[in-house]
């Protein structure tokens, strides 16, 4: 077969759409010239290769800062990506995000299940999940996004709002159930625990960080979310709730301060120091650590090419993204803080 009639072949083959009056002279020039024909199957090659980058739909593939994703959060980070999220579509219009906030263990196994391909949580996948995911040829990115803490809110009536660490161990143990046993001369009696939900981050944080194995104590009950944990304490003067500082610490958010008027924020003495200070989850104390119940929030890739994800992971932890966190209340994970010290006299 002459070198012609291959690329003959080829011609028709690729323009099949066109008419037969236009394909008979297609015919004509490829058997006329071999450099015609050469310059045909170019031409057929780049409208094969636009046709696959499209997907067949005329739409483009997403680049960093164009497409449709859809991204799984953490439920308890809502408030801050809600924002970091808002602000990116608003710079960016041709890139469409969207977010579904659920517990932590659903966002992993979706991030897992190759249904999304960024996750944003306060847990780092195990030795196993990374395994698992090399073994698909997946190469995970895991970025630290922020610096956050989980405060420990109650109802306005109790009048306990310094408490040692020790003592709020001894409540996640079970030692402690009354708020008699924390101060004799309260008139609360069953401490009700509330977090948000049963498969959250944030009863993990506390169950690692006490080493409670077991089942919980029959005063923990889970609802559905941190604005649930932070209703149902604000109605309830013997809770305890557990929640992310995140949904509480932004001054300049309505919403934010509406939650913080309805509830008291404990202020808890340091893990191996008791010099008689107490802290709360403030931006100071999370990023010195004074506060001790304090967590990474990571952004983690599964994207194997420069796509949106990617292109939002990068603006996020860049310093338009970071100043986000920062007027959040949280603490910015990629650029520079300096601490202040006003002093009022």
């Amino acid at each position: 077969m002459k070198l012609a009639d291959v690329y003959q072949k080829f011609i028709i083959i690729a323009c099949r759409n066109i008419s037969p009056k236009n394909l008979n002279t297609v015919r004509i020039v490829s058997r006329n010239s071999v450099r015609s024909g050469i310059c045909f199957l170019y031409l057929g090659l780049l409208l094969m290769v636009g046709s696959c980058n499209t997907g067949g739909t005329g739409q483009p593939m997403d680049t960093p800062t164009s497409g449709n994703i859809t991204i799984a959060v953490d439920e308890s980070f809502q408030p801050l990506l809600d924002t970091e999220i808002y602000t990116f579509t608003s710079l960016y219009e041709r890139a469409k995000i969207k977010p579904e906030y659920k517990p932590e263990f659903d966002v992993v196994n979706d991030f897992m299940n190759d249904s999304v391909r960024l996750m944003v949580t306060s847990r780092k996948l195990s030795d196993n999940q990374i395994q698992y995911l090399r073994d698909t040829l997946v190469i995970a990115r895991t970025v630290t996004f922020a610096y956050d803490a989980l405060a420990l809110i109650t109802n306005k009536n109790n009048k306990d709002t310094l408490v040692n660490y020790s003592i709020v161990k001894d409540i996640f143990t079970g030692n402690i159930k009354s708020w008699k046993e924390v101060n004799p001369k309260s008139g609360l009696n069953r401490i009700s625990v509330i977090f948000d939900n049963n498969k959250s981050g944030n009863i993990r944080y506390f169950r690692e960080l006490f080493g409670i194995n077991d089942t919980l104590g029959s005063n923990f009950y889970a609802v559905k979310s941190n604005a649930e944990v932070i209703d149902f304490v604000s109605r309830n003067p013997e809770s305890m709730g557990i929640i992310s500082v995140n949904w509480i610490s932004d001054k300049d958010d309505s919403l934010s301060m509406s939650f913080v008027k309805k509830v008291n924020v404990l202020a808890i003495s340091q893990q191996f120091v008791n010099d008689g200070s107490y802290y709360r989850p403030y931006q100071a104390s999370i990023y010195d650590k004074s506060y001790p119940f304090t967590r990474d929030i990571y952004f983690i890739s599964r994207e194997t090419y420069k796509g949106l994800g990617s292109g939002f992971l990068q603006w996020a932890t860049s310093e338009q993204g970071q100043r986000i966190v920062l007027k959040s209340g949280l603490v910015p994970a990629t650029m520079p803080i300096r601490l202040v010290q006003i002093k009022q006299e």
